[in-house]
C-alpha cells in the first residue's frame, strides 16, 4: 500500500528518546544489511534493552541490542536527517511518533515502511529535522592476514617490474644450473679420492683431480658472483621504478580519502621495501635452487641406491614444518604490524604537537601510551621470534637426523656389498645440497608472512582513489576560466554518514569578490577545498569555465586556481624555495611580492636573507609568518581564481592592512576572489557579495551592502535590548540567554 506522506515537523519529535526500538523495523533493516538474526532472539534483545536501559539514548539501547545478539561488526550513529548522507541508506528514522525504515526504491524515491508494513513516499524536505539511527556494517577483517599474490596490487606491481625483461631470468637459471652441476663434481671428487687414491696412494691421480677441482671452484665462484650481481642490479632497478610509482600514486591521492594518520600512511608506503626484496632476490633463489634438490636426490639414487629414500622422506617433513610455522605467524604478525603502525602514528603526532603536550602537562599520558604500545609489540615480537627460531632449529635438527640416517643406511649397504666408502661420502656431500635449499625454503615460508602483511599495507594505499583515473582523457583548455560553480553538490567523508556539504547551486563570475561567512563547522573550508579540486564531491558537478573540473588536467587547474589553507605548511629548505614551490619566479617579481606582503621583513631579520633556512613544518617561524609565506605562493602564482581560507587569522592589524592593500593591487578586475572568514568587518573591505553558510548549506547569498549591515547591526541591537532588560532587574543577565537571542536575531536577519 502506498500513501502520500504528510508534512514533517520542523523540530525533533517528542518521544524520540523514550520510544522503544521496533523489533520489526530493526529486523527489516538487519535483513537489508545482510545480517542474519532470528526474530525471537531480536524480540528478546529489544525487550531486555528497553527494560535495562529505559533512561538511555536510542544509540545506547541499540548498542545493547547488538551486544546481546553478539553482532560485533556494526557501529551505531545518531544524527539529523538534514546532515545525513543519503547514500548510506537504509536506516531507521523516528517519524510520526514511531520508528520506521527509510530507504530508496528503484526510482530513487524515498520510501518509509512502518511496523505494519505500510509504505509511503515522501520528499526529503518533509523530514528535514527528523532523527536517524544509522547502522554501519564494518568490512570483514582477514583474521589470518592471508594475501593472494594474484589479488595483490603491490605484488603485481613488483612482479611486473621484475619480469619486465626476462633475459636476466635465463642468465640466472643457466648460472644456477651450472653451479649445481659443479656441486656434483665435488662429491665425485671425494668418491674418487676415497675409492681410488687412498687405497693405492696414486698421487698422480690425486693431483690431476685437484687441478680439475681448482678449475671447478674458479668457475663456481665466478658464476655465483655474476648471479649475485645480476640479482642486485635487478633489485635496485625494481626498487627505483616501484617506489617512484607508489610515491607518484600517493601524491595524486584524493585528499579526502587518504588515511588520517600520517604515521600510518608512511608505514604503509615503507612496507614496500620488504616486498621488493622478497620478490626480487630471495624468492628467485628459492624458485631456482629448490628444484635442484630433486636432481641431487636422483644423483644420490644413482650413486648410493636406497640412501636416496632417506632424503626423499625428509622433503615433505621440512615442507610441513614450514607450512605450520607460517600458519602460526599469520595472525601474530598482523597484530604486530597494526600496533607498529599505531606507534608510528603516535610518534609523528607527539613530535608535531610537542608544544601542546608540554604546556598541558600531558607528557605522562603520551609516555604511558607509548609504553603500552611498545610492550604489546615486544610481546608479539617475542612470540614471533620463538616461532621463527623453532622453525630454524628444527630444520637444522632435521638435517642432522637425515645425515645420521643416511650414514646408517649407507653402512648397511656397504655390508651388503652394494656401496663403497667413497660413494657413502659422496652421498653425504650431495645430501647437504638437498637439505640446504629445503631449509632455506622453510625460512622463505616464514618470511612470506611478514611480506604478506606488508603487501596488505601497500595495497591499502594503492587501492585509494587518485584525483584522476589513469586511463582518463583529460581536457587542457587554452582560455582562462571566467566562472566557477557548483551544481547539486553533496560531500561527505568516506565511511561517514554526516553530510558536510549540500549545495544545490553556486556560481562565481569573473570580477566577483565573495566572502564566505558562517560559524565554525558551517562548511566554509570544505567548500573552498571542493572548489580547489582537493576534495571530490560525493554527488554533483564542479564547473571551471565551460568544463567539469575533474575532467581538466590537474596542472591546468592548479595554473588557474590557487588555494590558501588555514594552516600553511612549510617544507625543509629555504625561504625562497618555500615561496617558489612549483618552480622558479623572476627575482623582480619575487621581490615585489615580498615587499607588498611584508615578507621582506622576515628575510631582513636573517643574515641569509632569502636563503633563510627553514626546517620541516616551518619550525622557527611564527604562525603569522607562515601565513604570509603561504600568501606569497599564491601572489607569485597569479591565478584567475583566488580561494583564501582565513587569510589574516594569524596576522596583526598592520600586517592585515598590508595584505588587504596587496590583494587590491594584485587581484585583477577579471579574477575571482573567494575569502572564507568569520569576521564581517574583513568581508566589508573586499567583498561585493556575501554568502552565509550553516550546516553545509548556503542560507544567504546576496550583495554585501544588503547582507552585511543586517548581520553587523541587528546582533548589536539584540545585545543592547538584552542589557536594557537586565538593568530593570536585580539579577545579572544570563549570558546564555543573551547569546541565544543574539544568534536567533542574526539567523532571522539572514
Amino acid at each position: 500500500m502506498t500513501n502520500t506522506a504528510t508534512a514533517a515537523p520542523k523540530a525533533p519529535e517528542a518521544g524520540f528518546a523514550t520510544e522503544p526500538l521496533s523489533a520489526v523495523i530493526l529486523k527489516s533493516l538487519l535483513d537489508k544489511l545482510n545480517i542474519s538474526v532470528s526474530t525471537g532472539a531480536l524480540n528478546q534483545a529489544c525487550q531486555h534493552a528497553q527494560q535495562e536501559y529505559a533512561g538511555a539514548t536510542p544509540t545506547q539501547r541499540m548498542n545493547a541490542v547488538l551486544k546481546t545478539l553478539k553482532i560485533t561488526q556494526v557501529k551505531v550513529a545518531q544524527l539529523r536527517w538534514s546532515r545525513f548522507d543519503q547514500r548510506k541508506l537504509p536506516a531507521m528514522i523516528f517519524y510520526q511518533q514511531q520508528w520506521q525504515l527509510i530507504e530508496r526504491d528503484a526510482e530513487r524515491q524515498l520510501l518509509l515502511t512502518g511496523a505494519d508494513n505500510e509504505t509511503q513516499k515522501l520528499d526529503a524536505e518533509e523530514i528535514e529535522e527528523a532523527l536517524i539511527l544509522w547502522l554501519q556494517v564494518l568490512p570483514k577483517s582477514n583474521p589470518e592476514g592471508k594475501t593472494s599474490i594474484k589479488e595483490s596490487i603491490a605484488a603485481r606491481l613488483v612482479l611486473s617490474e621484475v619480469f619486465k625483461t626476462k633475459r636476466w631470468l635465463l642468465d640466472v637459471v643457466v648460472a644456477t644450473l651450472i653451479v649445481n652441476l659443479l656441486a656434483v663434481m665435488s662429491s665425485l671428487f671425494a668418491m674418487q679420492v676415497y675409492d681410488r687414491v687412498v687405497p693405492t696412494l696414486a698421487y698422480a691421480t690425486l693431483w690431476t683431480l685437484v687441478a680439475g677441482m681448482g678449475i671447478v671452484m674458479i668457475l663456481d665462484w665466478s658464476l655465483k658472483t655474476i648471479r649475485a650481481r645480476i640479482l642486485d642490479s635487478l633489485s635496485c632497478a625494481t626498487d627505483k621504478s616501484v617506489t617512484q610509482k607508489v610515491f607518484d600514486h600517493v601524491m595524486q591521492l584524493q585528499l579526502d580519502t587518504r588515511p588520517r594518520s600520517l604515521g600510518t600512511l608512511a608505514a604503509q608506503v615503507g612496507g614496500l621495501d620488504s616486498v621488493r626484496q622478497f620478490f626480487s632476490s630471495g624468492v628467485i633463489f628459492a624458485l631456482v635452487d629448490l628444484p635442484f634438490a630433486l636432481m641431487f636426490i636422483a644423483f644420490i639414487w644413482v650413486v648410493g641406491g636406497s640412501i636416496a629414500w632417506v632424503y626423499l622422506l625428509a622433503l615433505p617433513i621440512a615442507a610441513m614444518l614450514g607450512w605450520v610455522s607460517q600458519k602460526r605467524l599469520r595472525k601474530l604478525l598482523k597484530q604486530q604490524m597494526l600496533r607498529s603502525n599505531e606507534r608510528q602514528g603516535l610518534l609523528v603526532d607527539t613530535i608535531q604537537g610537542a608544544e601542546s603536550i608540554r604546556t598541558n602537562n600531558a607528557t605522562w599520558r603520551f609516555s604511558e601510551e607509548w609504553k603500552s604500545i611498545t610492550a604489546s609489540i615486544s610481546g608479539y615480537n617475542i612470540r614471533q621470534k620463538a616461532i621463527s627460531n623453532f622453525a630454524t632449529v628444527t630444520t637444522g635438527t632435521l638435517a642432522s637426523l637425515t645425515s645420521v640416517a643416511a650414514i646408517v643406511v649407507g653402512v648397511a649397504e656397504i655390508e651388503a656389498g652394494n656401496l663403497t666408502m667413497g660413494a657413502l661420502i659422496a652421498c653425504s656431500i650431495l645430501g647437504g645440497r638437498v637439505i640446504a635449499p629445503v631449509a632455506q625454503s622453510v625460512q622463505y615460508l616464514v618470511q612470506w608472512q611478514t611480506v604478506s602483511q606488508s603487501l596488505s599495507m601497500v595495497d591499502q594505499v594503492l587501492k585509494l582513489d587518485t584525483e584522476r583515473r589513469a586511463d582518463q582523457s583529460l581536457l587542457m583548455p587554452d582560455e582562462p576560466p571566467k566562472q566557477i560553480g557548483l551544481e547539486n553538490i553533496r560531500f561527505s567523508y568516506p565511511n561517514s554518514p554526516i553530510q558536510q556539504l549540500n549545495i544545490a547551486q553556486f556560481n562565481a563570475q569573473a570580477g566577483d569578490r565573495i566572502a564566505l561567512l558562517g560559524s565554525i563547522g558551517s562548511g566554509k573550508s570544505t567548500l573552498l577545498k571542493v572548489l580547489a579540486g582537493l576534495y571530490r564531491p560525493s554527488e554533483g558537478r564542479i564547473r571551471l569555465g565551460q568544463a567539469d573540473l575533474w575532467e581538466i588536467d590537474p596542472r591546468v587547474v592548479s595554473d588557474h586556481v590557487s588555494y590558501l589553507p588555514q594552516s600553511v605548511h612549510l617544507f625543509k629548505g629555504t625561504l625562497r624555495s618555500n615561496l617558489t614551490l612549483s618552480g622558479v619566479a623572476s627575482d623582480s617579481h619575487l621581490l615585489r611580492v615580498c615587499e607588498s606582503l611584508g615578507i621582506d621583513r622576515i628575510a631582513a631579520d636573517s643574515p641569509n636573507s632569502m636563503d633563510l633556512v627553514i626546517s620541516e613544518g616551518g619550525e622557527g617561524l611564527s604562525g603569522g609568518q607562515r601565513q604570509l609565506v603561504g600568501l606569497g605562493r599564491i601572489f607569485l602564482a597569479q591565478p584567475k581564481v583566488w580561494l583564501l581560507d582565513e587569510p589574516t587569522a594569524s596576522l596583526d592589524n598592520e600586517s592585515e592592512r598590508q595584505v588587504m592593500t596587496a590583494l587590491r593591487a594584485y587581484v585583477k578586475p577579471e579574477d575571482i576572489l573567494i575569502i572564507a572568514t568569520h569576521r564581517p568587518a574583513l568581508a566589508a573591505q573586499m567583498a561585493n557579495r556575501i554568502i552565509v553558510m550553516q550546516q553545509g548549506k548556503i542560507v544567504a547569498d546576496g550583495p554585501a551592502d544588503k547582507i552585511l549591515p543586517k548581520m553587523m547591526v541587528r546582533p548589536q541591537k539584540a545585545v543592547s535590548a538584552g542589557a536594557a532588560a537586565a538593568s530593570n532587574t536585580d539579577t545579572a543577565p544570563n549570558p546564555r540567554s543573551s547569546n541565544g537571542s543574539s544568534a536567533q536575531s542574526g539567523e532571522d536577519t539572514v
